[in-house]
């Protein structure tokens, strides 16, 4: 495999990979789908909580990274947590919206200061630790690739928030699944792109 082959693959591993995909957002389809079939939300949250249970077990029984399968069950808890809490199906999916504002703020805030969290993240992955700082080519592709990531976070909120005021819960789950898979795949393939166009890495000697 090509130096540009493995570094793409830790960059959409350390963003969550397919497996961190899936581990939290089928949860989010069973609950839309058992809830829309019953209409029944304490039967839809069991669904979803015991769904990531289970992702949780496979993940162990095939000794496979369980982090994003405990962050996901985690998630799922939280969300059956508000809306458990209010009685309102919508509310499941306050903790994801709040989750994209706390996300996009950082990834604002960290290219603002000149700290792009994809330089953060990233660099000890591909090997240049944080040499990438001093290299201002370099630092000004991390900066530019992470903009796509606040865009992304904060379009989600902007299509999905007045959405959960309308109480829509069907629109809301439906559009909260296609900015999900959909709209992270491409992020990080862009992304991707866009830090491929860099100078070679200075790969820190230990």
């Amino acid at each position: 495999m090509s130096d540009h082959n493995q570094d793409r693959d830790k960059v959409i591993g350390a963003l969550g990979g397919k497996k961190g995909l899936i581990d939290s957002g089928l949860p989010a389809v069973v609950f839309l789908v058992i809830f829309n079939v019953k209409n029944d939300l304490k039967m839809a949250l069991t669904g979803a909580i015991i769904l990531s249970i289970l992702l949780a077990i496979i993940r162990l029984i095939k000794k496979d990274t369980v982090q994003h399968a405990i962050s996901g069950l985690i998630g799922v808890l939280i969300c059956a947590y508000f809306a458990n809490k209010s009685g309102n199906a919508s509310d499941f999916y306050i903790p994801k919206l709040l989750t994209n504002l706390a996300y996009g703020s950082a990834y604002l805030i960290a290219n603002l200061i000149g700290w792009p969290l994809l330089g953060v993240v990233l660099g000890p992955l591909l090997g240049e630790n944080f040499e990438w700082r001093k290299n201002p080519a370099r630092k000004r592709v991390y900066i530019r690739a992470s903009w796509i990531w606040v865009a992304m976070f904060f379009l989600r909120i902007a299509v999905q928030y007045p959405i959960y005021l309308s109480g829509n819960v069907n629109l809301l789950g439906t559009v909260n699944l296609a900015m999900g898979y959909p709209l992270f795949f491409a992020t990080a393939y862009l992304s991707w792109r866009i830090i491929k166009t860099a100078p070679p890495i200075q790969r820190s000697i230990d």
